[in-house]
């Protein structure tokens, strides 16, 4: 057999043994030296596996991140030698601190031309060490040297670090002896390819004609099973179920498979202590009418009551991205205490949590002593949930009056089909009908009522900076269930739509919430339109720039110099501005769009934006009008 067709069968056999762990998804950029593994990757597509392309290796592997986060399975990129791996560092340092399992398939030049000017030759195995969970190197000699058996072993190595620990249950005392990558993340395998790299047409159609097309069963064997030795999860981490207390919910990263149980565990949680629920936009628990749930906690907080703090706090997760809410929690001198979804990484940024459990909520809930299983909460639990439900219903229904809009009320019917779902029954507020109504639109009452409008069920993505915040602060905490996505571990804006294309493809279909700014950041993401199976509606909050600085005290104050303009131009050094026509630039790429300027428009246009396989909706606001707004609503609270 020669070189060119070793090659060929190598990849195939790592493909496999890839597909056998669970890979579903591949993302294929173009080249040369990876054109092995593209190959192998176009036959395998005839056994399952899913295959996209993508010209833009920094998109590609949004695309894959947008996957595993939807899933908790990564999607593999497969990208050529050279630079090409350097595009992949955004979203490798994404996956890294969102805790999102990826997997990357890097081709290299042999060692040999390395550190001696070798075209194309560069030291890319350093690249995205500091982010990774864990790289594997291929062998030296070239990917048609290594036996089946290595490959193999390659492969199941790589997936078990991609998945980190299967919900170990872990208590303080383990806390020293569990590495920081055991969480999920990025995995690198960075594999040398000798030329030949591309078989001749016989060799081509011998190998087609050996690997025969049959669905491959996958080994639902976990490879990321919990190391020996790690101790339960029955610690009651300094909590007392018969004394006031209060559940942080930060955003949620377990996977998809054990949410079912993390929310059973949750309302047993509150149905035996009674403590109220301060849910981040992210925690996916916002909708679910039978959980004693906090939306508001952002504004309420901007002016916190005693009356209102607990004598200990349980952390699930990560924190929430309110200030105000953490320099509370910074404030306490009670205990506190944080479990994560097997994730063993330090989540603790206020370095208040004296106490830590990795193992999840549901493994942590079953393992609990029996004092923990009483019948009704105690008094002085209801009492503190009833002052928190109190300050809550207030608060939203003043956002109600403070936000209300022309909007009808029955905007979208109720029970509508849009694209095979009904729409929620979920009745909107009739305060959303005022002759004190917002004539134009602006990003919190969009917030309010999109969180009302979008349909049941189906993933949002928010982008980072404004469409984040304001629906963590102004959406509803009581509208229609659904999986809310952001990519905050890092909190870049790169890869937006690449990213919302990626859950859309794995999901079904999914909605996307950006700015005008993010967006075009990642304009390479329309690129996914010919490929996309799954329906995406994208509503782009087009305020002329960068909003989020308008939020920040930068902009020079009139009062204090009366020609601003001679301190700091503002809008260039800051709002940035660009000359582009978000619904042109669509429809550049084939894929319609509308402009909506005010509620009117918006209540025509989104019907049938939610009926296109792919579309975008153009929201016009004015973010130095909407930034003083955000200021009077907080102000309003002191």
């Amino acid at each position: 057999m020669d070189r060119a067709q070793a090659n060929l069968e190598a990849a195939l056999t790592l493909l496999q043994a890839l597909m056998r762990r669970g890979l579903r998804q591949l993302v294929l950029c173009p080249g040369s030296r990876s054109g092995p593994l593209a190959v192998a990757a176009g036959l395998l597509e005839r056994q399952g596996l899913a295959l996209v392309t993508a010209i833009d290796e920094r998109s590609a592997a949004f695309f894959a991140l947008g996957h595993g986060r939807a899933t908790g399975l990564p999607a593999a990129v497969i990208t050529t030698s050279g630079t090409a791996v350097a595009n992949l560092l955004p979203a490798v340092v994404e996956a890294d601190y969102g805790a999102i399992p990826l997997l990357l398939l890097t081709a290299d030049r042999p060692p040999r031309l390395k550190g001696c000017g070798a075209n194309q030759t560069v030291n890319q195995e350093d690249f995205l060490l500091a982010s990774l969970r864990w790289q594997g190197l291929g062998d030296g000699r070239g990917l048609h040297a290594m036996a089946a058996a290595e490959l193999a072993e390659l492969a199941d190595t790589a997936f078990r670090h991609c998945l980190g620990p299967d919900q170990p249950s872990l208590a303080q005392a383990a806390i020293q002896a569990i590495p920081e990558w055991a969480a999920p993340g990025p995995v690198q395998l960075n594999l040398p390819i000798d030329e030949p790299l591309h078989a001749g047409s016989s060799a081509l159609l011998a190998v087609a004609r050996a690997w025969p097309a049959h669905a491959l069963q996958a080994d639902q064997s976990n490879p990321s099973a919990s190391p020996q030795g790690w101790p339960g999860a029955g610690a009651q981490l300094g909590l007392d179920p018969d004394r006031p207390g209060l559940i942080v919910a930060g955003p949620w990263r377990g996977r998809p498979q054990t949410w079912d149980a993390h929310l059973t565990a949750l309302r047993q949680l509150q149905q035996r202590t009674g403590w109220p629920l301060l849910a981040d936009a992210l925690s996916g628990l916002r909708g679910l009418a039978d959980l004693n749930l906090v939306a508001g906690y952002d504004l309420l907080l901007t002016a916190p009551k005693p009356e209102w703090q607990p004598e200990q706090v349980l952390r699930l997760g990560p924190l929430p991205a309110s200030r105000r809410l953490q320099q509370w929690l910074a404030n306490f001198s009670v205990p506190q205490a944080l479990i994560s979804e097997a994730d063993p990484r330090n989540l603790d940024a206020l370095g208040t949590a004296q106490q830590r459990c990795f193992s999840g909520l549901a493994p942590w809930w079953a393992a609990l002593p029996p004092s923990w299983q009483g019948d009704q909460p105690p008094a002085a639990n209801l009492a503190l949930a009833q002052r928190w439900q109190a300050a809550e219903q207030a608060l939203q229904a003043w956002l109600d009056s403070q936000l209300a809009t022309p909007l009808a009320a029955a905007g979208i019917a109720p029970g509508t089909a849009v694209m095979g779902t009904a729409i929620s029954e979920t009745p909107i507020s009739e305060t959303a009908i005022s002759a004190t109504a917002m004539a134009d639109l602006c990003e919190p009452a969009l917030a309010r009522q999109l969180s009302r409008l979008l349909p049941a069920g189906v993933p949002l993505v928010l982008a980072n900076s404004s469409p984040v915040r304001d629906w963590e602060s102004f959406a509803v905490g009581d509208g229609p269930p659904r999986p809310v996505l952001a990519f905050r571990g890092a909190s870049g804006i790169d890869g937006t739509l690449s990213l919302a294309c990626g859950v859309a493809q794995a999901c079904g279909r999914a909605v996307l919430i950006s700015g005008d700014l993010a967006l075009l950041h990642d304009a390479n993401g329309w690129l996914w339109r010919s490929q996309l199976t799954g329906q995406l509606t994208i509503l782009v909050l087009d305020n002329g720039g960068g909003g989020i600085f308008e939020q920040l005290p930068i902009r020079p104050d009139p009062a204090e110099a009366p020609d601003p303009a001679a301190v700091m131009d503002f809008e260039r050094l800051f709002a940035m501005p660009q000359p582009v026509d978000p619904v042109a630039l669509a429809a550049v790429h084939g894929v319609p769009g509308r402009l909506c300027g005010g509620w009117e428009e918006l209540e025509r246009n989104l019907s049938w934006a939610l009926q296109q396989p792919l579309a975008l909706l153009r929201l016009v606001t004015d973010r130095r009008q909407d930034a003083l707004l955000r200021q009077r609503l907080r102000q309003s609270q002191h």
